[in-house]
This record gives structure tokens, sequence and C-alpha cells, in this order.
């Protein structure tokens, strides 16, 4: 069976992590997220465990923990994670069906790892499987019970900076599809004149761990830019929140702010 992307195990290990080497109180709790990483755990965790402060691993755990509670803090009755990976958001929102949206081979595998942890599986949540540069959204998700015709949360968060502009604005479109007053809540990478010095760190670290793992980085943009590629795609307001935005700091522990992961907080146009 094909393994998930390196990026949606480590993406999972830093939120089990947080749990285990962070301060209280806590930025987000997964408490889901350990199980999933399977006979990846031990070795996943080991290293935060082992290097509580370093910057590349705290960064990591920063950049997915106030990412999370953000999305997680907006509502709606319906929602979509696009490349969703090992997202546990359907245990924590029981009120809201959820569709999860990623390649049908990652989905396997993480069935498989539900079914080894002996996790239940929550009735809210709709496994879609679909390739988002190859297929069509509104078609796969209608197929799956989504209804188009209420506003939904669409969370796509660690998937833009991996895809080219051409095909973040295929999707772009497809979700402006979807009910007015949907919201997007997406991360993105910002260039790097408007980096500083952590986050230019973090990339330039980062950057080459995911190529070597054969996910290279294809594309970034300053909020000026993406607020124009919203815009023109169907999106009205627009807002971008940076990690230095959440009401998290100070903390007693490494994770520290940096300039580079950058949400953006969109609406379908009313």
């Amino acid at each position: 069976m094909t393994e998930p992307s390196f990026t949606a195990l480590t993406a999972a290990a830093a939120r089990a992590a947080h749990l285990i080497v962070d301060a209280e109180p806590k930025i987000f709790t997964d408490e889901f997220a350990a199980p999933l990483l399977g006979d990846y755990g031990d070795q996943l965790l080991a290293y935060h465990r082992d290097n509580p402060e370093d910057p590349i691993l705290a960064g990591g755990r920063t950049q997915v923990l106030c990412r999370g509670r953000y999305t997680e803090a907006q509502s709606a009755p319906q929602s979509v994670v696009l490349g969703a990976g090992l997202d546990t958001s359907a245990y924590r929102a029981p009120h809201t069906h959820v569709f999860e949206v990623d390649l049908p081979r990652t989905q396997e595998w993480k069935r498989a790892q539900l079914a080894n942890a002996d996790l239940p599986e929550p009735a809210n949540r709709t496994f879609v499987p679909l390739d988002l540069t190859t297929g069509d959204l509104l078609e796969a998700l209608v197929k799956h019970g989504f209804d188009l015709a209420r506003p939904a949360l669409v969370s796509w968060l660690g998937v833009t900076m991996y895809l080219t502009e051409a095909a973040i604005t295929r999707t772009l479109r497809a979700v402006a599809g979807l009910a007015p007053g949907t919201q997007l809540v997406a991360d993105y990478v910002l260039p790097a004149p408007l980096r500083n010095d952590a986050g230019a760190h973090y990339a330039d670290a980062v950057s080459q761990v995911a190529e070597r793992a054969g996910e290279p980085w294809r594309s970034c943009f300053s909020p000026a830019e993406l607020t124009d590629l919203l815009r023109d795609n169907g999106f009205g307001t627009v807002r971008h929140v940076h990690q230095r935005d959440h009401d998290v700091w100070p903390r007693r522990d490494a994770l520290r702010p940096a300039e580079l992961f950058v949400l953006a907080h969109a609406r379908v146009q009313l």
C-alpha cells in the first residue's frame, strides 16, 4: 500500500509532539495524530522529544499548530478539507459534516492506520477520493453527499507551496463555485524579501528536505499578490493572518512566530 506524503507525516508528528514537548497552555490539541503515525511514530516523535528547542522542529510545530487553531475556530455546517492527509478535525467537530479530499492511495493508507489504531470512524466524516490537479472537485463533492446550496468552510493547509500558480488557480475557481458565504482558509509561503531571519532559516532548511522527498516548493506570494489572485477568481473579502497575529504569544517554550507562512481567510462573494 502506498504511504502518505512526507509532509503529511511530519505535520501529524508536529501536532502529536506538541502535547509531549511544549509548555502549557497548548496552542492546539490533537490527541488523534500520534496513533495515525503507526510505524513512523517512534522515530518521528523522537526527533522532537530529543530536540525540543531545535528551531527547525519548533518552527514546524508553530506552523501546523497556528494554522490548525485558527482554522478550527471558524464554523460552518459542512467543511471541506483539501489535501487532507492525516487531518483529524472530524473528531473535534461532531456537528459538522467533514468531507476529506485527497488522493485515493493516501486515504487507503489512512483508513488502514485508523483500523490498526482501533480509532472509531466518526459518522460525520466522508472520504472524497480525488486528484485535485485533474479531477472535478464540485462533481466529486456532490457525488459524496455535499450540499452545494449551503455555505462551507474549506481548509487548504500545507498544500499551496507545492503547486504551481496555475494549479492553485484551478482549485480556487472550483471553491468559488460553492455557495456564497463559503469561507476558504489556506496557508501560503511569503517570497524571500518578506521573510525575517527565522523564516529564511526555516525555508532554507525545510524546502531542501521537501525537495529531496520529491515535494519541492513551487510557489510563493506576497499578501497583495494572493489577494489579487483570490479576488480575480470569485472571492470577496480577504484577511491575511501572520503567525505573530495569533493570540498565543509570548510562550515559555521554543515556539516563536516567524515571517514565512501566512494564512489567507477569504469568502466566496455574495
